[in-house]
């Protein structure tokens, strides 16, 4: 009699080995289609030179891409993540990586500015990918009560993915470009390709999650939504189109965001299934989650910009770096390979070490990384070594806040948690590139009679980018443990009533 649970543990030891080597298995899926993520994230910035002169445009209208499909991305994120929260995962993975490939394809055939911006928006239909990647490896894992820990590490490695194939790109693009005698119709359909062929990866390697029956979508919420995020996201765009309205059009549309974002809490508050569950979004395991990633989002996309003309401002004003395009491009992978280093770190040392007490390292590092610039900027190895210091902050953030929201989310809506994350993370780099070109044009017309943006702007930015890292470690003491604990599932299942399994 005494023996008699033995063979049960075996059985469960046995299920537990097989479910681990499934989710390794989708893990390794996961990283091949972040790394087509990160060529097409990298692989046209080179070419844009030779783009311009093939649609016989002007330099400044490459800046009517980046907002076509930055807009198109918050308007589709949290829909796409919902539909497969409702429908499955898998299925909506597979829809937005082929909607991503027709994009991609026509890139390769657009013949004018309107048909390659089209096909240009269209094509960010990727940003859903590592959401519904990161719902699928927690979803699995919440069945053998590893939900957490195996999505947290499994999101560093998958942000290593996705780096390593932005530096791939950006590597391979100028290199195809030369070697096919500068046959850009050529050199544009290898994205094209990887696209299409990571589609039947997820077609033929990925298993389905279970969604939760009985759901249903939320139309009139995410109209809504989708109304006030084009307003916001908009109105921070045309800050950065030289053609743009004037700042009172900006500040009325992100106003008027704003307004509409609070009717669309009014609205979501008083449906049975929302779009959006703004309760769950209050919990204090989501929302220091969505606060941080805004937060890293300032630092992460907002200062690239800022980065870039920096280093190649003339040493001979007394700052700036004087670097080429290449040596700026140079400088650009070193930041991405401290990236990849920041994921690696906090994938390994999660293991070991309270991921609490991780996640506020890696902020504390940004916060430092960017305060160092402060006094000491004007040297390369300066400027590397604090980017070098700020990007393993933010790699490790970066594949962690996905994790920590799936954790803190429901059963059902783990997807649109996650990928919340990169809306806010989204909003946050939107709204600190609009305010840091506004401070670096308006302090150069105040101080001097150059184009290069004066140092106290430069200044300004570091400033801000370091209050957001530390102010990111600051909320991230708030968070409770049981969103970087694997026994979530039983809290949950005791809240509503169910027995837990252990």
């Amino acid at each position: 009699m005494t023996r008699a649970p033995a063979p049960a543990h075996g059985r469960a030891g046995a299920l537990r080995s097989s479910a681990l080597g499934v989710t390794a298995g989708l893990i390794g899926w996961f990283i091949v289609v972040e790394l087509v993520s990160g060529i097409l994230q990298g692989y046209y910035v080179p070419l844009f030179s030779d783009i311009v002169v093939h649609l016989g445009i002007r330099d400044a209208d490459v800046n009517w891409f980046e907002a076509g499909q930055l807009l198109l991305s918050a308007l589709v994120l949290p829909i796409l993540a919902k539909l497969g929260d409702m429908f499955g995962h898998k299925k909506i993975l597979l829809i937005s990586a082929l909607l991503t490939a027709a994009a991609s394809w026509g890139l390769v055939f657009a013949d004018s500015f309107w048909t390659f911006l089209l096909a240009w928006s269209l094509q960010g239909f990727y940003v859903v990918w590592l959401p519904l990647e990161i719902a699928l490896i927690f979803e699995r894992g919440r069945r053998q009560e590893r939900g957490v820990s195996q999505t947290r590490r499994a999101a560093g490695l998958l942000v290593v993915g996705l780096q390593a194939g932005a530096i791939l790109g950006a590597l391979a693009a100028g290199r195809l470009f030369a070697a096919s005698g500068g046959n850009l119709t050529v050199v544009l359909m290898v994205p094209a390709i990887a696209v299409t062929l990571v589609s039947l990866v997820i077609w033929l390697g990925v298993p389905e999650s279970e969604p939760v029956p009985g759901r249903r979508l939320d139309v009139g919420g995410f109209v809504i939504l989708a109304f006030a995020l084009l307003l916001v996201t908009g109105g921070l765009s045309f800050l950065r189109v030289p053609a743009g309205p004037g700042p009172g059009v900006v500040v009325a549309l992100v106003v008027a965001g704003i307004a509409v974002l609070a009717a669309f809490v009014w609205y979501e508050l008083r449906q049975p299934d929302p779009a959006v569950d703004i309760r769950v979004l209050v919990k204090p395991q989501m929302w220091p989650v969505q606060a941080t990633a805004f937060l890293v989002g300032i630092s992460l996309l907002g200062a690239q910009g800022p980065l870039a003309t920096y280093a190649g401002t003339d040493r001979s004003l007394g700052y700036g770096l004087g670097l080429d395009a290449t040596d700026r491009s140079n400088v650009i992978g070193v930041y991405l390979v401290s990236l990849i280093a920041g994921a690696v770190v906090f994938a390994v040392t999660s293991r070991r070490w309270n991921p609490r007490v991780v996640l506020i390292g890696a902020a504390v590092l940004v916060g430092v990384g960017y305060t160092l610039f402060v006094p000491f900027h004007r040297e390369l190895w300066q400027v590397l070594l604090n980017l070098s210091i700020a990007g393993i902050g933010s790699g490790a953030l970066v594949g962690a806040m996905p994790a920590a929201a799936a954790a803190a989310a429901p059963r059902g809506q783990t997807g649109i948690a996650s990928a919340l994350t990169n809306t806010t993370k989204t909003i946050g780099g939107t709204f600190a590139s609009a305010v840091f070109g506004v401070v670096l044009a308006g302090a150069a017309g105040a101080a001097v009679a150059s184009t290069a943006a004066p140092l106290v702007g430069y200044i300004t930015v570091w400033i801000v980018c370091a209050a957001g890292g530390f102010l990111a470690a600051v909320l991230l003491l708030f968070v409770p443990g049981v969103a970087f604990a694997d026994s979530l599932p039983d809290a949950a299942a005791a809240a509503s009533g169910a027995s837990p399994t252990r």
